[in-house]
């Protein structure tokens, strides 16, 4: 049954709803003008957290799928970090006292491609700009193949409490076909130099659906992460896109899983780390039953936004960098993402907001009930609905995608009330899909369901 929903759900394109509306449709009617707007109106006591982009790396990784470039050399990151610094004081101006942040997140690219020097100056300017809060997270992803002990040094001094390593795979014929070499014991090594430094809370994220992948590869790279004991998994699928993506064009197509492989090879990741003592968090994490992610999953406490899933609970997220994006509660705001053009409006003194979008009521309503399902498997439509000040019905007749989930045996409707079945909690982006109103003019974009 499972490997027929895979097969009849897996190829359709979908989002992985780390917003809504997704960033497809963002549009340029949002810009400087309208972001300054919104920033002024923040609300004042309205906590925030904080997302910096770093869109660089040493090599390319052929899987991916982030805005990056490859540097060389360390003057243009250097110079970005510069921009970086200008650009939180420019949005702090804008709002106008120093707003309390409880959580940051450097992404990338590699944000640990900077100076540790230039790490600590940016620090010091976040720190400046707004308070952050002594219990704030204060994360970082990392490549380990280039982490040095000064850039760790670094990081400790800056208040990193948790660090994303990217593994994705330890099988070298994987390795060598997405062009990411990395030894175990590098990450190993890794691994242990942070927690001795005092950066405690690991995550490692892995990959499955990549070329010449088997289940026992992924297997073998699960039981090797498991010996390092991180505090939480990312497990993602490969998007292939690479009309989108061109360095995904060097990836040979005939390699990868078809869309049941894919799910063998999901399964079998998920089922070995449930093993091991992780809990299974909504689509693609795992953490160990002392995690705060797990702790707020079980309290249905858990979020969503463009970091994955969260234990952010702030209505404000504010992005710094080419291609970040912002969430406020009017909507969201997305930056230049060519990096010269980003540091170009730096360097005038104005915010380099290119798109964005402005949410409507009904927006709110239905990214409320996406959020839900993607976090809880499950949704009192009702309730939701009562908040808002809408009724049930019509939401759901508004939902013509549900029937054939319903009737396939992947979504449980009693009522009002939703629920994902256990069997089919794989497909809960094609669930969450079925309220989505901007479907139909994105979906090209998005990678296979499965």
């Amino acid at each position: 049954m499972k490997a027929d929903l895979a097969v009849c759900y897996g190829q359709e394109r979908l989002p992985r709803y780390t917003s809504y509306p997704t960033a497809p449709n963002f549009s340029d009617t949002i810009g400087p003008d309208t972001y300054a707007q919104w920033l002024r109106a923040m609300p004042q006591h309205a906590t925030a957290s904080l997302y910096l982009h770093v869109p660089f790396c040493r090599t390319m990784c052929w899987y991916c799928g982030c805005h990056t470039t490859v540097a060389k050399r360390d003057e243009p990151i250097a110079v970005y970090e510069a921009a970086l610094r200008c650009e939180i004081e420019l949005i702090s101006r804008q709002i106008e006292r120093r707003m309390k942040v409880d959580h940051v997140h450097f992404g990338g690219g590699t944000p640990t491609i900077m100076a540790p020097e230039s790490f600590t100056e940016l620090i010091g300017a976040i720190r400046q700009s707004f308070f952050v809060l002594p219990s704030a997270e204060i994360a970082i992803e990392i490549d380990p193949r280039s982490l040095s002990s000064r850039m760790i040094d670094a990081l400790a001094l800056g208040g990193v409490n948790r660090a994303s390593l990217g593994v994705q795979s330890f099988d070298p014929v994987v390795q060598y076909a997405i062009n990411r070499v990395q030894s175990f014991e590098e990450t190993a090594t890794a691994a242990d130099n942070l927690r001795r430094a005092g950066v405690r809370a690991l995550n490692f994220d892995l990959i499955y659906g990549l070329p010449h992948q088997t289940i026992a590869s992924c297997l073998d790279t699960v039981r090797r992460c498991i010996e390092l004991r991180p505090e939480r998994f990312a497990v993602f699928g490969y998007a292939h896109v690479p009309s989108f993506k061109k360095y995904q064009r060097k990836i040979d197509e005939s390699r990868l899983p078809d869309s049941v492989e894919r799910y063998d090879q999901a399964c079998a990741i998920a089922n070995a780390l449930k093993e091991a003592g992780y809990i299974q968090i909504g689509l693609d994490h795992f953490a160990l039953p002392s995690d705060k992610m797990a702790i707020a999953y079980r309290e249905g406490r858990l979020h969503r936004n463009f970091q994955g899933y969260t234990t952010d609970e702030s209505t404000v997220l504010l992005g710094f960098g080419a291609s970040a994006i912002g969430h406020l509660p009017q909507g969201y705001v997305q930056n230049e993402v060519p990096i010269g053009a980003y540091s170009d409006a730096i360097a005038t003194g104005r915010l380099a907001t290119a798109k964005g979008y402005a949410m409507t009521e009904d927006d709110v309503l239905r990214s409320e009930i996406i959020e839900r399902i993607m976090c809880d498997f499950g949704v009192d439509i009702d309730a939701v609905c009562a908040r808002h000040g809408k009724g049930a019905d019509a939401m759901l007749r508004s939902a013509p995608r549900l029937e054939q989930l319903v009737s396939d045996g992947v979504v449980e409707l009693e009522g009002s009330s939703l629920k994902v079945a256990d069997k089919s909690r794989f497909l809960v982006r094609s669930v969450a899909a079925a309220f989505d109103a901007h479907l139909d003019q994105s979906q090209r974009l998005h990678s296979r369901a499965v």
